[in-house]
């Protein structure tokens, strides 16, 4: 085990535990945490006025210092208060395992902090979006349960393969962006090419719609009323250029309701729009009536129609409680109903998330096959025949019978045994010697062993992923690639080296260095650098060393001119660090 675990944590299935990784907090530099101190401290500022009041109470709840990167097993200790716990891992994850961590209360952080260069946005998830946007928000116990029953919810939603496709591309791109030295032709590749996927998407899967609704509401949400809305959405709460331009009277205000599911977003780009929810109880209400639309809970044709679309491991659950979990790839329909069902590869059998003894997917490793539906001519169901029905119509063990089902399906053979639910309803019947077949096809013939016929008038429900999770290993997931390291030259280095005796200075770890020195160091060897120019100010300033002071802003004023798309961000520095003292005054 590579992380420190908790009560939290242990409850996590393996395939989860899969994607964390340690956080390696030595490995950030003073740098790393000059970036972090600087967006905190803007934010926080600016994030009184306008995002929602939980965001304020949250940073304190959750122990999320403004002055260092948190380490989140430190953090940990904290969130179990509430109920969750942290983990860091390596960028964007597969949007399942992502809202299956919710689902377990469990935060998924990227460790990994933006670069200064993208001080103000970057597309990849980071620290400061991850722990300094998600984290405080939680503390909010009705959100924090939105976003676990978000989590829930969302991972039972079946993706399309271009899902995935897209997803990969979107983790390319933030990889690339965030790494030192990436060319701009390339960066416009990856960007054109999710535009590309983008536009070529097809009828969005329920996992698009839904990751709209998490885009809307817990990357990018509003609260409160159109007029007057607080943020509360982790994208614009780690975001100092974003919660600024949001507010902005050209981005439009619109209710969120269940139709923002069919808004798609672009991750490369700012949103024209955005949604405000009047409290945190009417999210859970939209993701309720959402659930309602998913085949998670309508179950039926277009439901398996779902999930062979997918091409993924997924479940049916029929009316008997009977699950069927594996990669399904067809389905006999009549009248808009389906008659029998087919997957292909392993396949296991469950009842209420539990797999059946003797039905794993050893014993069905080819794939699994079964009519759906009631017999021909006869009004009860097999699942609704009390132990005289089933006599009656000689379905029972040591039985050489023929079944014939409503569309078409017969199945003749003789019966072994059959297995109840806890109820007592029949659930499935196993034959021996068993023909299927269904216009004249072979669906299954007697030498190919025991035939298994899953008991259930009609499908009702279909999701993403088996039913019980130790059925199948999950523990397979590889990422193409990983986040790029930068390898630092001896000129970053010095620089690092600069911006770390200044840390040591102002926490008292070493106060014999002299700052002169190092600011005029820093204006030969590294005239660009505007951040740590600014933390010098800010220690001139609490010396009252006037004489310094204005010797930093001329500087800093050359740094503007050189480079102007800094000087908003050197201004907005330098006023909070003189608000600050004349607070104090």
């Amino acid at each position: 085990m590579n992380y420190e675990s908790n009560p939290i944590l242990d409850k996590l299935p393996e395939h989860l535990k899969q994607f964390i990784k340690p956080q390696n907090y030595d490995d950030y530099s003073a740098i790393n945490q000059a970036v972090w101190r600087y967006v905190m401290r803007k934010n926080v500022d600016y994030l009184s006025k306008v995002a929602h009041k939980s965001y304020v109470d949250g940073l304190l709840k959750t122990g999320i210092s403004i002055d260092h990167i948190p380490n989140m097993y430190g953090m940990n200790r904290i969130l179990k208060e509430i109920g969750w716990a942290a983990v860091a891992v390596d960028g964007f994850i597969p949007p399942s395992a992502f809202m299956e961590f919710q689902a377990y209360n469990v935060l998924v952080i990227a460790s990994d902090i933006r670069q200064l260069e993208n001080i103000e946005y970057t597309p990849a998830p980071d620290i400061i979006h991850e722990g300094a946007g998600h984290a405080p928000i939680i503390a909010n116990p009705e959100y924090a349960e939105y976003l676990r029953r978000f989590g829930e919810i969302g991972s039972k939603a079946i993706s399309s393969a271009k899902d995935y496709e897209l997803y990969q591309a979107v983790r390319h791109l933030s990889i690339i962006k965030e790494a030192t030295g990436t060319s701009q032709e390339e960066i416009d590749k990856a960007e054109k090419h999710i535009e590309d996927l983008q536009e070529n998407m097809g009828v969005p899967s329920e996992m698009a719609l839904i990751r709209n609704l998490h885009w809307w509401t817990v990357e990018y949400g509003l609260i409160g009323t159109l007029d007057n809305p607080k943020i509360y959405g982790a994208g614009l709460l780690s975001s100092i250029g974003e919660s600024k331009w949001c507010m902005q009277s050209d981005v439009v205000k619109e209710p969120y309701t269940i139709e923002t599911a069919q808004k798609a977003f672009d991750i490369t780009k700012p949103q024209p729009q955005l949604f405000v929810t009047p409290h945190f109880a009417y999210l859970s209400q939209v993701l309720e009536d959402f659930a309602n639309t998913m085949a998670l809970r309508t179950g039926g044709l277009s439901g398996i129609q779902k999930l062979i679309d997918s091409k993924a491991l997924g479940t049916i659950e029929l009316s008997t409680g009977l699950q069927v979990s594996g990669q399904f790839n067809s389905v006999i329909e009549h009248n808009g109903k389906p008659v029998y069902i087919r997957t292909v590869g392993p396949t296991a059998l469950a009842y209420r998330e539990k797999e059946l003894v003797g039905h794993s997917t050893e014993q069905h490793s080819e794939g699994f096959g079964s009519p759906i539906g009631k017999l021909k001519g006869i009004n009860l169901a097999i699942e609704d025949m009390g132990p005289r029905d089933l006599k009656a119509y000689k379905i029972f063990e040591g039985e050489q019978i023929s079944l014939e089902f409503e569309g078409g399906v017969n199945i003749e053979g003789t019966i072994v045994t059959g297995t109840r639910n806890l109820q007592g309803k029949i659930i499935l019947i196993t034959f021996k010697d068993c023909k299927v077949t269904y216009d004249g096809t072979h669906l299954f013939l007697p030498n190919w062993g025991l035939y298994h016929m899953a008991v259930g008038q009609k499908v009702v429900s279909a999701f993403n992923g088996p039913a019980d999770l130790n059925s199948f290993d999950l523990t397979s997931h590889e990422l193409t690639e990983t986040t790029i390291k930068s390898v630092k030259n001896t000129e970053r280095k010095q620089l690092e080296l600069y911006y770390a005796q200044i840390r040591d200075f102002r926490e008292g770890v070493n106060t014999t260095i002299s700052r002169n020195k190092v600011f005029q160091e820093l204006k030969k060897d590294h005239p660009d650098d505007w951040l740590l120019p600014t933390e010098l100010y800010e220690l001139a300033k609490k010396s009252d060393d006037k004489e310094f002071q204005q010797e930093i802003l001329v500087h800093l004023e050359t740094v503007k001119l050189n480079n102007p798309k800094v000087g908003h961000l050197i201004d907005d520095g330098v006023g909070l660090i003189n608000k600050s003292f004349s607070h104090s005054l």
